[in-house]
């Protein structure tokens, strides 16, 4: 008998079906050259262990969307509306693919994630120069 995909699984397959191109490493700092928000949504422990990334503004994932919606009075303001390109980043491409969804149900339709995330900066050997 084969073996049914778990839950969160499938959850993570349907929201990265949702998102717009997600772009590699190597994309990031084009990126962010052309007005993309870029988002660091590690926790600080990884960070920490990891590094910084630089050019990126850091905000807890349990904030995240009252942070970016630009609707909301707890906004940052680099969230300046609903076509604002943000790439999320998180540790390996996984919890940036379920918060970048959330995001787009919000109305933020230009919000994606790092595939790969932070470690796959880290394999390419790249880091966004301020």
């Amino acid at each position: 008998m084969e073996e049914r995909p778990s839950r969160i699984d499938e959850a993570l397959a349907e929201a990265r079906h949702a998102l717009p191109h997600r772009p590699a490493a190597a994309e990031l700092p084009s990126l962010r050259a052309a007005g993309a928000l870029i988002v660091d949504i590690r926790p600080t422990e990884q960070r920490s262990r990891d590094g910084e990334l630089p050019g990126a503004v850091v905000i807890d994932r349990n904030v995240l969307e009252w942070r970016l919606d630009p609707t909301s009075a707890d906004r940052i303001p680099e969230a300046t509306g609903p076509d604002r390109v943000i790439v999320l980043v998180c540790n390996e491409g996984y919890a940036s693919s379920l918060a970048a969804a959330g995001l787009q149900r919000l109305g933020l339709h230009a919000t994606t994630d790092l595939d790969g995330g932070f470690q796959a900066i880290l394999a390419a050997g790249l880091l966004i120069p301020d």
